[in-house]
């Protein structure tokens, strides 16, 4: 491995320490490196003068690694870019939780061993989500976490008819609707009430948020169905889609949300021999 692109979250790896620490250790160990932002940032924000940014799309074609600095918010930025060219993605956690890093801050060293080719890749399963109105394709993403339906900010329900392969899965009245991977399982699923699912199962989990009965429960689908979903009883009233937490898209009466297993897997990058059990007890007892 020779060209990494280094991907540091300018909101968490304050004054870029941890990168900086990061590209000095690749460097050593015989490795280009390519600095590029997960995301744009606000106007107001001093990049450092004596480092040298480019453009994530145009490093990407002749990278083989992006390593991500931050949180899994910096992960889910750029894993859409990095999967869709089938180059893996490792993570250095300067968040909270980070369940999708592979490394701590304090374990910058270990990416010397990138350089020697000693580390594994983790295929993640990812959504594929489409909003149909009428007879046009209105929107179309790929999620690595999750896809998410909620009421707008005035204090309301929204009510949702959930199926499966076509068949009914629920109906309910809500806040909302988490249809996540078994990576998005510890994520707002979870927050919501929904199982850890291990990422090897490779199911689709369908997570109400609050659901205004005592019938609507989560649901751990086969990776092999397809979820729809769509507003009911609300004709005046509207939705708001986000994949991966990113930018809402209204959701009007009619309109056919279509979630189905991606053809495309996101590649996370292991250095270390741990098991998804290790992880999940050793985020959960540092929170």
């Amino acid at each position: 491995m020779k060209n990494v692109i280094l991907t540091p979250n300018p909101y968490r790896d304050k004054n870029f320490q941890t990168v900086r620490a990061a590209q000095q250790i690749l460097k050593n160990a015989g490795i280009q490196t390519k600095l590029c932002l997960p995301f744009e940032v606000d106007r107001s924000y001093d990049l450092p003068k004596d480092l040298r940014f480019s453009r994530l799309d145009r490093e990407l074609p002749n990278a083989e690694l992006v390593i991500c600095f931050g949180g899994d918010g910096t992960i889910l930025h750029t894993a859409k870019a990095a999967t869709r060219r089938g180059i893996p993605i490792l993570g250095v956690n300067i968040g909270t939780m980070g369940f999708m890093a592979e490394l701590e801050s304090t374990e910058l060293d270990a990416l010397a061993s990138l350089a020697k080719g000693n580390y594994t890749l983790d295929n993640r399963m990812m959504l594929d989500v489409t909003i149909q109105r009428d007879r046009d394709i209105l929107f179309h993403d790929i999620g690595l976490n999750d896809v998410v339906v909620t009421k707008g900010t005035v204090a309301r329900i929204v009510h949702l008819e959930v199926k499966c392969d076509g068949v009914q899965a629920m109906e309910y009245g809500g806040d909302g609707l988490i249809v996540s991977t078994p990576t998005g399982s510890t994520a707002y699923s979870l927050s919501a009430g929904g199982p850890i699912v291990e990422p090897e199962a490779k199911n689709i989990i369908i997570t109400p948020i609050c659901p205004h009965d005592v019938v609507s429960r989560c649901i751990v689908a086969s990776d092999k169905r397809v979820v729809t979903v769509e507003m009911v009883h609300n004709a005046r009233r509207n939705a708001y889609l986000s994949v991966d937490g990113g930018k809402a898209v209204r959701l009007n009466m009619g309109d056919l949300v279509t979630i189905r297993k991606s053809h495309l897997e996101t590649k996370l990058v292991r250095l270390k021999d741990r098991s998804f059990y290790d992880v999940v007890s050793a985020k959960f007892q540092k929170d």
